[in-house]
């Protein structure tokens, strides 16, 4: 029996994971966790075969979690099940740690695939993803801040000013769930690991003057 431990902040997530995973009935779910802090005291109580992972959770998250969770449990297997599609976002978890890479919207079937391939000590990507992690290649786009939408250069300039997340999200009337996975984004698009590397990228292009 292939154990799971998923970690997703929506409950309604959670729930439709565990269903997917109880069908074929070689696969248990050993428990789920909402949050960072809660992923790191319940791996300290029992390890899975399987830790699947969302990249956005309240607290430290995406690779900053999964860079902390293989450092502190080196046989731990992440699987990354997140809503991000893009190449560089799967090519940041694999070289963080993570052994997978599904889509939120992939087929039941692609999940259940990837645990038991990561459960065997494999590694699996999404096929849908594939044609990204090939044609997406680094040095495309030209000024360095072109890499961001306009809505990433306005959460950037307002992160910059010193705002809250929940503070940002109330100005832009948008979730701080939904601020968060933008400055996540914002910082796996410019390879920045730190708020204080992000500060210095802004003030050195200029960004919060804008």
């Amino acid at each position: 029996m292939i154990r799971v431990l998923i970690a997703d902040d929506h409950r309604l997530v959670r729930r439709g994971i565990r269903e997917i995973l109880g069908m074929p009935g070689d696969i248990a779910v050993s428990g789920d966790c909402a949050s960072a802090d809660e992923v790191i005291a319940a791996l300290r109580l029992d390890m899975p075969d399987v830790l699947i992972l969302d990249m956005a959770m309240p607290g430290l998250s995406g690779v900053d979690l999964i860079r902390q969770l293989t450092q502190e449990f080196p046989p731990l297997r992440i699987l990354v099940l997140s809503m991000h599609n893009e190449g560089q976002f799967v090519a940041r978890a694999l070289r963080e740690g993570a052994r997978g890479y599904v889509t939120k919207d992939a087929d039941p079937e692609v999940l259940l695939l990837a645990v038991r391939k990561i459960a065997a000590d494999g590694k699996f990507i999404d096929p849908a993803l594939v044609e990204a992690m090939v044609f997406e290649t680094p040095g495309t786009e030209q000024a360095p801040d072109g890499k961001l939408t306009e809505r990433e250069l306005q959460v950037l300039r307002l992160v910059v000013a010193g705002k809250s997340l929940n503070a940002i999200a109330e100005e832009l009337h948008l979730s701080p769930k939904t601020i968060s996975s933008h400055k996540m984004r914002i910082m796996l698009k410019l390879d920045i690991n730190n708020n204080a590397d992000l500060m210095r990228y802004a003030l050195r292009h200029d960004i919060a003057a804008r």
